[in-house]
């Protein structure tokens, strides 16, 4: 009996096993699966670092043989780029091809720098209102050229490069010193003339001083900047005529 019981489980006993299940949660407590094979990565090739040389707008010239015109003028074109919020002292060397350093030696800080620029633009137009106040002849015909060259050179800024113009409009705001020192030289060559012109009796008794303040105040349209949007009035001229037939009538002599 018990060998024919071992007999019938012989094909129960030697019954090969199911393989186990694969993945999580089979059946056969099989092991993980079979990690695949890791792809290789493309890796985008190492950017190459590029030297940009420095741009220059001016000749570059050396520490020894730099002027404070060529920083002057080098400023000049930096403002007119980057406007005078962002322009560095650092911009103004790099357009000289100097190191800030050596602009420091001229202009001692940015305040310095802007305020001598700012100098410069204001005496630039106004050299010939010198060489008008310094020549003889009639006082009249002087000082009606003087005030026609301070218009025309102030509409001719504002006209020619707005851009630049707009500029110096805010660095002016942030001299007021230097401005008032200008207005101040620009006041005393018109006194200069009047006086010429009561000497000569051309023009009747008046206090210089006074008279020549008046004067500059009472053409303020056509020279101040808070002005410059009307400049371009092709009637600009003849309004300019207007106030000096105005001006001239209680200069003359009665």
């Amino acid at each position: 009996a018990v060998l024919g019981f071992l007999v019938d489980a012989a094909p129960h006993m030697h019954r090969p096993r199911p393989p186990p299940a694969r993945g999580r949660g089979g059946g056969g407590g099989g092991g993980p699966p079979p990690r695949p094979a890791r792809q290789p990565q493309h890796r985008p090739p190492p950017r190459r670092r590029t030297h940009h040389p420095v741009r220059t707008y001016l000749p570059v010239t050396t520490d020894s043989a730099l002027t404070p015109e060529q920083i002057l003028g080098a400023t000049e074109e930096v403002l007119r780029r980057f406007g005078p919020a962002k322009a560095t002292v650092v911009d103004v060397a790099r357009t000289l091809g100097v190191s800030h350093g050596s602009v420091y030696r001229h202009f001692p800080s940015k305040a310095a720098l802007r305020e001598a620029v700012t100098q410069r633009w204001l005496d630039q137009a106004h050299d010939s209102l010198a060489s008008i106040t310094a020549e003889s002849g009639p006082a009249v015909e002087r000082l009606h050229r003087w005030l026609e060259t301070l218009f025309a050179a102030k509409r001719k800024k504002a006209l020619d490069d707005p851009q630049l113009f707009a500029t110096y409009l805010v660095l002016v705001a942030e001299t007021s010193s230097t401005v008032e020192a200008h207005i101040d030289t620009l006041v005393e060559q018109i006194g200069r003339i009047v006086q010429a012109g009561v000497n000569s009796g051309e023009f009747g008794p008046a206090p210089v001083g006074p008279t020549a303040r008046a004067l500059f105040e009472a053409t303020a349209h056509f020279h101040d900047p808070a002005y410059a949007a009307e400049w371009s009035d092709p009637q600009a001229p003849e309004r300019f005529a207007a106030l000096w037939k105005l001006l001239l009538g209680g200069l003359l002599t009665r």
